[in-house]
Formats: C-alpha cells, structure tokens, sequence
C-alpha cells in the first residue's frame, strides 16, 4: 500500500499509524541537526544525542523505531553504545556512520550487531533510503494506504473518516472533517481564509468569514488539546498545519 504526499514522497508510518520514531547520534551538532531535520520532512519523529549516555538515555525514553548511529562519539565508541541499546531494544535496526571506510571497520560495525553502514560523506538521500529499508525490513514501518493522509503524528483516512493523532482516536464533524483534510493536503503551506470557504463551504460566506476561525478553534480543541500544537494562524495571511516541534 502506498500513497504520494504532496512532496511527492511515499510515506511510512507505524503498525498504529502514529510517525515512525529515529533517533540521530553524533556528536557533530550540525550534522546531526542536517540529518534531523531530513528525517522530519519525512513525517518521522527524530530525536538527537550527542554522546553514547545520551543516546542510550534518549534510546530507554523514546523507543526508536531505528538508530542513526555515529561510530566515534566522544566518552565511548558507537559499537559499545549499540550494544548497551540492545540490551533493551535487542530488534532495534541500527545504521553506523563512521568517516572511516576501511573494510574491517565496516565489519566491525556489522558483526556487532549493525545493520546498516553509511560513510562519511554521504547523501541525505542515501540515509533516508537506507532507514527506509530498514524499517520496512524490521516490519515495523507500514506504508501508509491509498486513502490516508499524514503529518507528523496526525492521520486521517479519507475512506473511512477516522482521525488520529499519536494513536488516540479523535471525533470530527462533516464540516471539521472536510477543513482538517483541507489543511491536511496542503501541509505547511498558508491557506487563506477566502482559498477555505471556497473549498470547504463551496462558496463565499460575504461577511461571514468569521466560520473559519470558528471551525478553527473546534479543531485546535479537538487536535491540539494538551499536545503540541500542529494548526497555527499566520494573521492576515491564513492558517496552516504543521508537524509538532
């Protein structure tokens, strides 16, 4: 099952349709951060470390679905880092990024449980790729069917109408349902209030336009409530949805 995002993107979720989850090891901070940034246009949600204890901290707190992992990290190697990860999550597919390119090294990393390996320099793409091959290998990623729509932690399937965000169903009117899978279609971009009357009510409310903020706040409550927000206002401009920061 595949879908096409607007980016032109075939998108991945978990078996519970919320983001896949990675976590980015280096101790590079622009590096790490390029990375992050890469896997978050993907919908995924990314955290980063620094060292190995951050990383085996982080890795305990936010139970990836795979690890980007750095080989040389500055108070213990990637190897030693892997194998104390595995200790709780033994299933969780590591890639290595190493600048070293010499064969045993590769081998290393792999016979101690790697299972990927990339060398520095490398392309974003070729990351990306990988991950994805992992994940899907793993059985823990899904590509997301036909009818779903995805940001960041929030689904929507236009067959079925059921809402998500983070696994927990949400209730939506017809008139809600129609905005969020509006703004949905067109993630992060601004759309304007006149661009959503004409394709949510079909026409111009003339003096009326005050429906959008409405139907705005109904879904900032619905959507938003106790959670990062993902729908923000752009004023004079319009409103968009974006992935939780």
């Amino acid at each position: 099952m595949t879908t096409t995002s607007p980016q032109g993107r075939t998108e991945m979720c978990r078996p519970d349709g919320s983001a896949v989850r990675v976590l980015v090891v280096d101790d590079e901070a622009a590096l790490a951060e390029l990375l992050s940034m890469a896997l978050r246009y993907e919908g995924w949600q990314v955290r980063s470390a620094g060292d190995g204890a951050g990383a085996v901290r982080t890795a305990r707190e936010f139970r990836p679905d795979a690890v980007v992992l750095d080989v040389m990290l500055p108070d213990m190697d990637g190897i030693a880092v892997l194998g104390r990860m595995r200790r709780e999550l033994p299933d969780v597919p590591v890639l290595f990024l190493t600048a070293k390119d010499a064969v045993e090294d590769r081998i290393a990393g792999l016979t101690a449980g790697g299972d990927d390996y990339v060398t520095k320099p490398f392309s974003l793409e070729e990351v990306v790729a990988r991950l994805r091959g992992l994940i899907r290998r793993s059985g823990t990623g899904a590509q997301r069917s036909e009818s779903l729509l995805a940001v960041g932690d929030l689904t929507l399937d236009e067959d079925s109408h059921d809402v998500t965000r983070g696994g927990t169903n949400i209730h939506l009117t017809a008139t809600e349902f129609e905005l969020l899978r509006f703004l949905m279609r067109n993630p992060r971009r601004v759309l304007s209030k006149a661009q959503i009357l004409d394709r949510v009510w079909s026409y111009d409310f003339g003096g009326q336009a005050n429906v959008v903020e409405l139907y705005i706040s109904y879904l900032r409550r619905k959507i938003d409530a106790g959670r990062t927000p993902m729908i923000h206002t752009r004023r004079g401009a319009g409103y968009l949805i974006k992935p939780g920061e």
